[in-house]
């Protein structure tokens, strides 16, 4: 039965509009926050009912599980008053990623968890016919398929789910993407109603435009129809900034970049921790400059605090405020003891983290420790288990840090403890070893590469995908520093051995490096730091010099 409370008038034009946000905890909510502020608005965070019907603009953002969120949806009591909301089409609404999926009536995600049921169609797993990697992550096109106000003819903004629309009622199907020969409904409209599976708060200057005309939308009875389009999208790789962030002598947080994993100086005397900029503000350059994502680093863990007081969370908060793309922070993500005493889960430093406005974390070392009790068969639940059930597991990157041991032609392989594989080998095929080794393998190493563990790293690999990990960064520490490229024989390997994005890391010297392991690898994305810090390399030039070899990147 519709609700009989009495729909608000609209704001006039001239005041400044308000936007209430559905928070129920999935994700980072912060960076949608952000963005709208950046455009003028007011922002309120639904807290009951009552929020829901009294909104002048609802936006419904939403990452993690589909039947974890209705849970939640449940538990704050907003599920009456949100159907409610979204029967009248002149009621401004626009759902986000999972905020889209949970319109309808239930998800493969899910089975037997009840959605919201505003919109009819089917949520299915993505199964592309080609074999690409899943999650579809990245920066794809959105074609428009019906006019609308609120969708561009043709334009590229960030996706990351494993589940999309597979059926939509054509009254609201509004675009679609491809990805892997798979056609799905990326965005859905209806009135003043919307919804897309990309994340326009995480798009760059598409993704505001997209937000800045919504609002617009919502408090105008005339708006201006996008055209439709024809044709197939294409997903661009990744290039990615990153910042190795620790506190220098003096207490305070420095992007630093070693020689190998060495950061200080190499001076006399003295040798203080290199000081490359201010997390924040090399953030802000990146974003500006073009960067598709932002990587921070937690190289020294800082060990001790409680999960609401780790130093990386206001950095996190204002690079989120100034970059809008999106940011994954690695390391100290774990089980530890604070130092008033208190246990903390990784869960808990990761529910900090996406507060304060990171959208993926990545795991290390305790990512090492998974995989050997994932192949000892024990019960304990994982890090990674733990994370991927509540955000997803597009939200977990796994760092991997491997160093190559080479096999003389007639020695075997060391055999795994616990029970693990023997290590994989290789015929490395660009070069030869010290004493003309063909074989090789890669150790897997814990912390930040000073630590060697009796496992291949692309054992720990195998079983961090299967444990719920939806991203590898793979950090050669043999490439670390020495500029010559990436280890594509190495990224080829995990590439071939998990169904999920690979990022390329350590090693690149030249734009050039970054459109060789794009075509030697196949990898999905390619990170570099000093290069970027230094000024030695643009993130314009990597770009043009991808576009040059025949990949579509994003502008």
């Amino acid at each position: 039965m519709k609700s009989c409370v009495k729909r608000p008038q609209m704001a006039s034009q001239a005041s400044k509009p308000t936007v209430t946000v559905l928070d129920y905890g999935a994700g980072n909510v912060r960076s949608v926050i952000n963005a709208l502020e950046l455009l003028g608005c007011d922002v309120d965070l639904v807290r009951t009912a009552k929020d829901v019907r009294a909104a002048e603009i609802l936006v419904f953002p939403g990452v993690g599980c589909f039947a974890a969120a209705m849970d939640a949806l449940d538990q704050l009591g907003v599920l009456d008053a949100l159907r409610d909301y979204l029967r009248d089409k002149d009621r401004p609404f626009l759902g986000i990623c999972l905020g889209l999926q949970l319109l309808f009536a239930s998800s493969e995600e899910s089975p037997g968890r009840e959605g919201v049921g505003a919109v009819d169609g089917a949520v299915k797993k993505l199964r592309p016919p080609q074999n690409v990697a899943i999650p579809h992550m990245g920066w794809n096109e959105a074609l428009a398929t019906k006019e609308s106000p609120l969708f561009q003819p043709r334009e590229r903004y960030y996706f990351v789910h494993s589940f999309a629309i597979d059926t939509c009622d054509p009254k609201w199907a509004a675009a679609v993407s491809d990805y892997g020969g798979q056609r799905f409904t990326c965005a859905v409209a209806d009135g003043r109603r919307a919804a897309c599976q990309f994340h326009p708060e995480k798009s760059g200057k598409q993704g505001l435009a997209l937000l800045r005309r919504f609002v617009s939308l919502a408090r105008s009875t005339q708006a201006n129809l996008g055209s439709v389009v024809s044709g197939s999208t294409t997903l661009a790789p990744r290039i990615i900034a990153a910042l190795d962030v620790r506190t220098n002598d003096q207490g305070d947080l420095v992007v630093t970049k070693g020689d190998g994993y060495d950061v200080r100086e190499k001076t006399e005397g003295e040798r203080a921790v290199r000081n490359l900029g201010k997390p924040v503000d090399l953030c802000a350059r990146y974003y500006d400059e073009g960067a598709d994502e932002i990587c921070i680093l937690n190289i020294c863990a800082f060990k001790g605090e409680a999960a609401g007081d780790l130093p990386l969370l206001g950095v996190l908060r204002k690079a989120s405020e100034r970059c809008f793309v999106p940011l994954t922070i690695g390391g100290g993500v774990r089980d530890y003891t604070a130092s008033d005493g208190s246990s903390v889960t990784a869960l808990d430093v990761a529910d900090a983290y996406f507060r304060a406005g990171a959208d993926k974390v990545g795991i290390g070392s305790d990512a090492v420790k998974a995989a050997k009790g994932y192949y000892a068969s024990t019960s304990q639940k994982t890090s990674i288990e733990q994370i991927a059930t509540k955000y997803g597991r597009q939200a977990v990157v796994v760092s991997l840090d491997p160093r190559r041991v080479w096999l003389a032609d007639n020695e075997d392989a060391p055999s795994g403890e616990n029970g693990a594989p023997a290590p994989l080998v290789v015929t490395h095929a660009t070069a030869r070893g010290p004493s003309g080794e063909s074989r090789c393998w890669w150790r897997a190493t814990t912390s930040g590469g000073r630590t060697d563990e009796p496992i291949c790293a692309v054992a720990v690999a195998v079983a961090a995908a299967a444990l719920g990990a939806g991203e590898f960064m793979v950090n050669c520490i043999d490439c670390d520093g020495k500029g010559t490229g990436y280890d594509i024989d190495l990224l080829k390997l995990v590439k071939q051995s998990v169904e999920v994005p690979v990022i390329a890391s350590s090693g690149a010297g030249q734009p050039s490096h970054f459109s060789d392991v794009f075509k030697g690898a196949n990898v999905d994305a390619a990170l570099a730091a000093g290069i970027f810090h230094r000024r030695e390399v643009g993130i314009d030039e990597v770009k043009a010099a991808v576009r040059g070899a025949g990949y579509p990147v994003r502008d």
